[in-house]
């Protein structure tokens, strides 16, 4: 049984259907394996990771906040870029509210730091449908696909949140309403900016490996660029609230993505044509 959960198998390109399907069981299983390794620890250091990492933008020690009025006073500008969160109050609105959370937090952690062994797994299940040279352009992808996840993560949790949490918290429209929030809605909030720039970061690598596979060009880019800002758009209003300001600081990274992407889709291309004149010349004089 070890030597099955564990073997590489370098036959997977002879398998049957049914053999394709027993080696994916086996991929998925050491993948939730790593997400409840990692989710364990989560679930211990529940108190901390709250305290210190969900609810970080609401406390006034948040790094944001302090390298902002530190770049205020170096830039002269006083405390003009210091920003103080707004008190916030939670509440739990179910008895299993509080175990829920714990639940929840403990899963999140634990995909977020399993996500390099995850994607590891699953590049080896679809590795041996990959022709030689699709594999040589294809190098380095377990690292630049978690370097996209982690940056997307960081630049969410970092700069969005604490923007958007502050907006919320201190939006009102009337002075007899006092702001109180389910604890359970602010944890929602915080997973999907966070887990949706994390994935959205990756279209740069996506879009690299379908120009190298011909599958996407730069000139298709260029081409769907009005239809792209109008998407970005509409992502940008799912995943921050109704505030310009807001919508801003995620549309403009997620812009820049995009006009990255059609670099480094033109960059794909050439090397792809190079490689093929390489080997047709090979050929020839063959």
């Amino acid at each position: 049984m070890l030597k099955k959960f564990f073997s590489k198998n370098n036959d997977k390109a002879e398998m049957s259907f049914f053999d394709h399907l027993e080696d994916l069981r086996w991929h998925i299983v050491r993948s939730v394996l790593a997400i409840v390794v990692f989710s364990t620890f989560g679930f211990i250091y529940t108190t901390e990771i709250l305290d210190n990492v969900v609810f970080g933008p609401t406390n006034a020690s948040f790094p944001s906040y302090r390298v902002l009025c530190n770049l205020g006073h170096f830039f002269g500008l006083g405390d003009s870029l210091c920003i103080k969160p707004v008190p916030v109050i939670f509440q739990n609105y179910k008895m299993v509210g509080q175990i829920m959370l714990q639940f929840r937090m403990a899963f999140m952690i634990g995909f977020v730091c399993a996500f390099p062994y995850i994607f590891w797994e699953f590049w080896r299940f679809v590795k041996p449908a990959l022709k030689e040279r699709e594999l040589k352009g294809a190098r380095g992808v377990i690292f630049w696909v978690s370097f996209q996840f982690f940056l997307g993560i960081f630049f969410a949790y970092f700069l969005m949140a604490p923007f958007t949490i502050n907006f919320l918290a201190s939006y009102t429209v009337t002075t007899k309403a006092v702001n109180q929030f389910f604890i359970e809605d602010y944890f929602d909030l915080m997973s999907q900016i966070v887990l949706g720039m994390g994935f959205l970061f990756e279209l740069p690598v996506l879009v690299f490996f379908l120009s190298k596979f011909g599958l996407i060009t730069p000139k298709f880019l260029r081409s769907y660029r009005r239809h792209a800002v109008v998407v970005i758009l509409v992502l940008a209003a799912i995943i921050t609230p109704p505030d310009i300001v807001d919508q801003l600081i995620v549309f403009t990274p997620l812009y820049l993505l995009y006009e990255i992407s059609i670099f480094i889709s033109a960059k794909a291309i050439r090397d792809r044509e190079k490689k093929n004149e390489t080997v047709e010349e090979v050929e020839e004089w063959s």
